[in-house]
Formats: structure tokens, sequence, C-alpha cells
């Protein structure tokens, strides 16, 4: 059999398809959001250790729900945000009409590099939105403080982290708002969906208003329903919309499927672990980055990261992995420095790239390589023996 090795294999399993077939078997089944993705809410927010969560149809629509309620609560100001992300972090500041403030990324954990943001930070800050990149803690007891007495928010992207932690306890119960996602290739999957977690009422009520098309009757209170039709008399009680908003919610097919999958999480999380510790001890530490910060970490995907600053090495590793159907993609998360996306160009001022030496070196020597689940030790090996071989 001809070797290969793709970024994702069997995030979706015979007994998710059975759940879901169960559930289009009903007679007159209801498929728009409903009480599943109620229970799938509850579950999740017992398993990350939330009070609310807000289940979305993509992580993107969970970061974009989280910036539109920072700017209805305070209006305007200046978010901080790594240069290595996906794309969606960087949009959400934007079309909510936020300034983005970039900084560099750490190399032992790819997230942002905590010394950087100490010098963005001015009196217009007012959020950092730290994005937990594949699987990687960013925080720190330093950075946590430093916030909290400079009463700026911390915003959490976990979407590649679920189940990582520091200070043992989950990431994603740090910040005033979390934000998770379940696309095929991470931890788990709903095939497409996202959830934003939070331990705020009112910005918990404001996500589920938000989250369809601004509906007042979405709050799910009674007495709060009921003070805004006296409020509005000329207006269908059913149909009043507070906000400019979104359709950002979900089904009960992915709800079905995230309770199914939510049931082997932490142990296919613990299997994750153990294959990443497995690459890091069979790759050569002289060809490649092992000195990854890892304490807490839980990595959807292998980091595969050349030290030397060579073209002509990348392009030699390149046509290996694609000579061994080695699936990959350059530039680790978000395809590398997002400061050289077309679609910030009207939105910064001239670039000097040399002050982002490190996401840099991400962007043109960084890959990600599959490591899920099913993975043997044998294969990784193999895996490992490939790349060494450059």
């Amino acid at each position: 059999m001809k070797f290969s090795h793709p970024l994702m294999h069997s995030n979706f399993t015979s007994s998710d398809m059975k759940v879901a077939i169960k559930l289009l078997k009903r007679k007159n089944p209801i498929l728009t959001q409903s009480k599943y993705v109620k229970e799938f809410e509850n579950k999740w927010s017992k398993w990350l250790n939330v009070k609310y969560s807000v289940f979305v149809n993509s992580g993107s629509s969970a970061n974009i729900l989280t910036m539109s309620i920072l700017k209805i609560l305070y209006g305007s100001g200046e978010i901080i945000l790594p240069t290595l992300t996906w794309v969606s972090d960087v949009n959400a500041v934007i079309l909510n009409n936020f300034k983005p403030v970039f900084v560099d990324i750490n190399p032992k954990n790819l997230c942002m590099d905590e010394n950087e943001i100490y010098k963005k930070i001015n009196k217009n800050t007012l959020a950092v939105f730290m994005t937990h990149a594949q699987g990687f803690n960013g925080l720190s007891n330093k950075l946590l403080k430093f916030l909290k007495r400079k009463k700026i928010l911390l915003i959490e992207d976990v979407c590649e982290s679920h189940g990582a932690t520091f200070n043992n306890k989950k990431l994603g119960t740090f910040g005033k708002i979390s934000n998770f996602s379940f696309y095929y290739a991470h931890h788990m999957s709903t095939i497409e969906g996202g959830m934003v977690c939070t331990d705020d009422k009112n910005i918990y009520q404001i996500a589920k208003v938000l989250r369809s098309h601004g509906m007042a009757r979405e709050i799910g209170s009674p007495s709060f329903e009921k003070k805004i039709i006296k409020k509005y008399p000329k207006l269908s009680p059913k149909f009043i919309f507070l906000y400019p908003a979104y359709n950002f919610r979900n089904n009960e097919i992915n709800a079905t499927i995230g309770i199914n999958q939510l049931k082997s999480l932490d142990k296919k999380n613990s299997m994750r672990k153990k294959n990443f510790i497995l690459f890091l001890n069979h790759l050569s530490h002289k060809l490649y980055q092992t000195n990854f910060s890892l304490n807490g970490s839980c990595n959807y995907a292998f980091p595969l990261i050349l030290n030397k600053k060579s073209f002509k090495m990348r392009d030699k590793l390149e046509v290996l992995l694609k000579k061994h159907n080695i699936e990959f993609r350059r530039g680790n998360a978000g395809g590398g420095n997002q400061l050289r996306q077309p679609y910030l160009k009207k939105y910064l001022k001239k670039i000097n790239y040399s002050n982002y030496k490190n996401v840099e070196h991400i962007h043109n020597f960084g890959y990600y390589i599959g490591n899920y689940p099913s993975l043997k030790s044998n294969k990784i090996k193999k895996i490992c023996s490939i790349l060494n071989s450059i």
C-alpha cells in the first residue's frame, strides 16, 4: 500500500453517523436549533467548567459574535492580536471597527510574545485577543495579573486547543469570553460549528440575541421579553429586533454529533498528547524545532519548523513531503504572518517585517502535519524517519 499521511483521519465516526441517523429517522424531527443544541451547550459548559455556552455555526462566527458583544458593551478601542492566528480573529476586530494592534509570537508556544503585549498596551487598549495556537497555552500568571491590574479584557481563541490547560484549569476559562471551533480537523467536530463561552450572564444573553437575527425573544427570559413588548407596543411581540445582527445558529444534527463526540474527547486528547511526545522524541533536533513549551499543551496538529533559515532546505522538505504523500500546510496557523495578507493592506500603515522576526520565520519555514488519535507509533516513527532524511 502506498504510504500517505493526511492532515486528519476519521474524525467523523460510525458512532456519530448512528446518532445522526437515529435523529433523522424520528417522526417529524425538528432539525433546526432546538433541545439538542441546548443539551450540547449545557454539556460543553460542564466539560469546560463555565456557566454559559452558545452553540454557533463556526468558530469564525464565535469570533464575530464576541467582538460584536464588545462593541455593544464598550464602544471602541484597540484590540491586541497575534500575527499568527486564523483570519477570522482579525476580521472580527476590523468588522466591528476596533483598531487591530499586532504583536510578534513566542516561538516556543506559537502564541503572542508576552513582552510585546506589554509594550503595545496604552490608554486605548480594550482587550487582548489571545490565540492559543495549535494546542499551546499562551497565558502566564504575570500576564493575567497585569491585565487585571490595567482593567484590560482577555478574550481567548481556543479554536485549536480543546483541553489544553494553564495552572490545571482548561484554557477558555480565564478570559471574559472564549471561542471554540468544531471544524472537521480539530480535536472534536460537529462537521461545522463553534461555541461562545462566558461566566457573564449579560454577555450570554446578548450572544443568544445576536446569534438569531437580534430577536429579543432569543434571550430566554420571560420577564425581559415582557418589558421589551411593553416598550415597543406597535411591534409584533415575536419579532422585535434589538440589534443589527446575524443568523449564526447551528442545528440539531450537528449538536447531536457534538454530544456524542464530547464523550470521547478526553480520551482522544490523551492519545494526541502521547503522539506529540513521540514525534518530538524521534524528530531531529538539529533540523527541526523540538523545544516547545509543553506544559498544559494539547495539540491537534504537529508543528514542523525548520531551524535553519534556508529556502533551499525548505524546497527540499516540500519535495520530500509531496513524494511521500504527507499532507502539510506551510505557515502553521492561518498560513503564517497575517500582516502579509492582502485584506489588511488598507487597514495598516507601512509594515517593517523585521519587527516580527519570529512569525516571519514561521511564515517561511514553518508547517504543520497531522496528529490524530488513530495514529500508530510505528507510523509516527516512519514519518520522522522520512523527515529526518533531508
